[in-house]
């Protein structure tokens, strides 16, 4: 006990209290020694299977029953964002030499907005680049070659593009066009914040760790008045894993940027109709939560919700 306090994995809240652990220890937690639990991942899959009538409800109502569903089985404050509903399409794709070695990229949406971004085509100078005309000439070929794979997909789909259908001709331009089109979807893409359900209030603030009426007040007001930001954080997009679904992101006390939340573990992922991401699921409370059960619940609910949606 004594090493894992000096590693700085254990702490002393205050001078009459035992140790507990700190947000690096739940990280290596969560991170090395725990396995999601199957049996609550089936259960809540049973739950929203038997319980939600996607026939019969409004899309509103639907989400506030699986918001509900997942605050009971997991015992904290849950929230699912609305899906988005409308999503950017590429309409035209061109690339232009701006100067030796210095490549343009642009993007025109369905919305007649244009987006660019300049970067190097080669890494580190060479004596073996093609002459600027030859560029100019491949540039086009691969902007045609673009236009027609790409017009009329959404930005979002760009970043999980499986490049390796490209032309073996232009195998030394793929790395530069993956990392152009991912930066640029990233700065590109601005989606607008959704409504967010909340559910499980009530339970989550009768824990020991919310007595403070203070912190009490600072968190319902970014429930209930500062949604954006919140919407901003469990809205962002985790990363694949190898089975190409997406990772549920962990935040841990202070690693939410969020301070009326640097005191609260953050469990999230995105839920998504075929390969474009459109909404989040995810679940907030006490950085002593039950992990295993957490991060089962929301998986199990996000994988869910991507399959009825798709």
């Amino acid at each position: 006990m004594n090493v894992l306090e000096k590693t700085g994995l254990l702490y002393q809240p205050h001078t009459s209290a035992g140790r507990v652990p700190s947000d690096s220890g739940y990280r290596i937690y969560v991170d090395q020694l725990i396995t999601p639990s199957e049996v609550l991942a089936k259960e809540v899959e049973t739950a929203l299977q038997q319980r939600l009538h996607w026939e019969d409800w409004s899309l509103e109502a639907l989400l506030q029953g699986a918001a509900q569903i997942l605050a009971t089985l997991s015992g904290c404050i849950t929230l699912i964002t609305m899906p988005q509903t409308t999503t950017v399409l590429v309409r035209h794709i061109q690339l232009l030499q701006v100067e030796s070695g210095r490549i343009m990229l642009i993007v025109v949406t369905d919305g007649y907005e244009t987006h660019s971004k300049v970067m190097d085509l080669f890494n580190q100078p060479s004596a073996s680049e093609p002459e600027p005309e030859v560029i100019d000439r491949e540039l086009q070929i691969v902007s045609n070659f673009l236009n027609s794979h790409l017009r009329g997909r959404s930005l979002l789909e760009l970043a999980n593009l499986n490049w390796s259908e490209l032309d073996r001709e232009f195998q030394h331009y793929s790395e530069f066009l993956k990392n152009s089109l991912t930066e640029l979807t990233k700065r590109a893409v601005s989606p607008s914040a959704t409504q967010i359900m909340v559910r499980g209030v009530g339970e989550v603030l009768r824990q020991p760790e919310f007595s403070q009426v203070q912190q009490v007040q600072t968190i319902m007001h970014m429930l209930e008045e500062e949604q954006e930001q919140l919407w901003r954080l469990i809205c962002e997009e985790p990363e694949i894993e190898d089975a190409g679904k997406p990772r549920v992101t962990v935040r841990i006390g202070t690693e939410n940027p969020l301070e009326p939340i640097r005191t609260c573990s953050l469990i999230s992922s995105t839920y998504r109709r075929g390969s474009i991401p459109v909404g989040s699921v995810g679940v907030l409370g006490p950085t002593r939560l039950d992990y295993e059960s957490a991060i089962a619940v929301v998986a199990a609910a996000a994988d869910y919700l991507s399959e009825a949606f798709s």
